[in-house]
This record gives C-alpha cells, sequence and structure tokens, in this order.
C-alpha cells in the first residue's frame, strides 16, 4: 500500500489553516489552533489513532471559536478523503468502546462515501472546558464527517465529568478511524459490492 498522506490549506475571512495528515504515522504531532483544550484533543487523537498530524491555525476566536474549530474539521475530513483515494484494501468498519475514567463512549464508523452523524452525548450544552465551548465537539465531528464522506455514530454511554466525556470521545474516534483505515491483509480489493465508494 502507498504511502496515505495528504496536505490541505484553507483560507477564509473567517480562517487560515494548514493541515498535513499521514494515515500511517506513529501518531506524532504538531498543533497550534490557538485553543489549548482543542490543541490537546487533536494531538490525542493522532496518538491514539497513530495519525501523523500537523495543524497550524488562525481564527477569528475574538468573535468565538466556532469558525476555527469546523474549519479544522473540513480541513481533516477532506486530508483523510484525498489521502485514503478509492479505499482500496482498507476495512472500512470499526466499532469500539473507550473509557476514560466514570466515562464510555462507544463510537462505530463506515467508510461508505456517505457522509452522516449520529452523535448522543448529553452534556450541558452551554459549558466551557477552558475557552472551547463542549457544544462544538460535535460540530468538529459533523464537518469531518461531511468533509470526509463517512458515516459514524458516537454514543456516551456514561460519564460525568465533561473533560472525561469529550476525551473519551475523542479518542473512540482515533480508535475506529485506526482500525476503519487499516489495510485488510484478506483483500486487495474496494470494500464495497458496487465496485465503488
Amino acid at each position: 500500500m502507498k504511502k496515505r498522506m495528504a496536505t490541505i490549506e484553507r483560507k477564509t475571512s473567517e480562517t487560515n489553516i494548514k493541515l498535513s495528515l499521514t494515515i500511517d504515522g506513529r501518531g506524532k504531532y504538531t498543533i497550534n489552533t490557538g485553543i489549548g483544550f482543542f490543541d490537546h484533543m487533536l494531538g490525542l487523537f493522532a496518538r491514539h489513532g497513530l495519525f501523523d498530524l500537523t495543524v497550524k491555525a488562525k481564527g477569528d476566536t475574538g468573535v468565538d471559536l466556532h469558525h476555527t474549530v469546523e474549519d479544522v474539521g473540513i480541513c481533516l475530513g477532506k486530508a483523510f478523503y484525498k489521502a485514503l483515494g478509492d479505499c482500496t484494501g482498507i476495512r472500512r468498519y470499526a466499532s469500539t468502546g473507550i473509557v476514560m475514567d466514570e466515562a464510555l463512549t462507544y463510537a462505530a464508523i463506515d467508510i461508505s462515501g456517505r457522509p452522516y452523524l449520529e452523535y448522543h452525548v448529553n452534556q450541558p450544552r452551554k459549558s466551557k472546558l477552558g475557552e472551547f465551548d463542549v457544544e462544538l465537539a460535535q460540530e468538529f465531528f459533523k464537518a469531518l464527517m461531511i468533509n470526509a464522506k463517512w458515516t459514524m455514530h458516537i454514543e456516551l454511554i456514561r460519564g460525568e465529568n465533561l473533560h472525561h466525556i469529550i476525551e473519551s470521545n475523542f479518542k473512540a474516534v482515533a480508535r475506529v478511524l485506526r482500525t476503519a483505515t487499516e489495510a485488510d491483509p484478506r483483500s486487495k480489493a474496494i470494500p464495497s459490492t458496487k465496485g465503488i465508494l
């Protein structure tokens, strides 16, 4: 399998982002979005997915953090889509449960070519972790799914601490992506009866 990597640049009146992704990496990362908690989540996403990830983002954080978080999700989704190509030989599906102390998140993915997100994470929507509005986690995952063209379900089974909840979400997504994008040693085909994803 050829090296699967991509670089995406996105410049708008609201954000300026450069993102580089290597799917078959070692979990190395350099992240600077100007949002401390979000940097932490992207770093652990890279480490637990074994993706090499570099993100440099400047956004209109004086307005709020929404544009930066969403646009990083857009860029990451586009990078995965570009790096995966036609998806020949990947596993395609994966699911897992990840715990972070009292929090348990279940995530399942289909690298399907059909963008869709089910996000069932019961948390106070107007809460913050540092400057990060917790409701932005859903916006990030939605932007990621739309631009990567995947279907994903994320469900919080239980949890009380908001940091633990969001962290378990990011770790669960990282681990299912790691598995779903891996080469399937039993197949060299596109994993669909249609012959295309």
